[in-house]
């Protein structure tokens, strides 16, 4: 047989699954299913709950306002963090391994939680600035708005909270796309 045979090359279809693709693109759910056991990351799916702790701190800051308006400044320093970023800067022990399980994340997971983080980013920037707009008015309005506002925003981590402990199992396409269309944004009371 001739060594110089020439292959044509193979069609997109007839490739492997994962072939010509970067390696991080490739997902390996089930092998980051074995190093997260007994981890504080979820087996299922390879998601952590303590990525929200940074959405609980703002809102912690945003539920004082109202009694202790020095509060306002550091809630609008407050900034967004993606999953990774959180994750370099904190001092979790599995802090690499959390962030190479997110990448390899379920989609069925994956897709929803980041649509609520978005919508948990928008949110709280919408909040501390109606907070901020009702600093200057009635006292009332401003516990109501601070209680409301923080309220929306646990509803939100609430929900990312389920799904990073798997109990969003069936969201499908249509669940995905409610998700994104709900409406994050808050009625100004002032």
């Amino acid at each position: 047989m001739d060594a110089a045979v020439q292959h044509e090359p193979q069609s997109e279809t007839s490739r492997p699954a994962g072939a010509g693709r970067p390696v991080g693109q490739v997902r390996f759910t089930r092998t980051y299913r074995h190093p997260v056991k007994g981890k504080n990351i979820n087996e299922k799916t390879l998601l952590a709950t303590d990525y929200l702790n940074h959405f609980n701190e703002e809102i912690m800051l945003i539920g004082m306002v109202a009694s202790m308006p020095e509060c306002l400044e550091d809630a609008k320093a407050w900034q967004p963090k993606s999953y990774q970023q959180h994750f370099r800067d904190s001092g979790f022990s599995d802090k690499e391994l959390a962030i190479e399980a997110y990448e390899h994340a379920p989609p069925e997971y994956r897709a929803p939680f980041d649509v609520v983080i978005e919508r948990l980013n928008a949110a709280v920037a919408t909040g501390v600035s109606e907070i901020e707009i009702a600093l200057s008015g009635d006292q009332m309005v401003l516990d109501a708005l601070c209680a409301s506002v923080g309220a929306d925003l646990q509803a939100l981590v609430d929900k990312a909270s389920a799904i990073i402990n798997g109990y969003a199992e069936s969201l499908d396409q249509t669940a995905i796309d409610e998700l994104m269309d709900d409406d994050p944004e808050h009625t100004v009371f002032v």
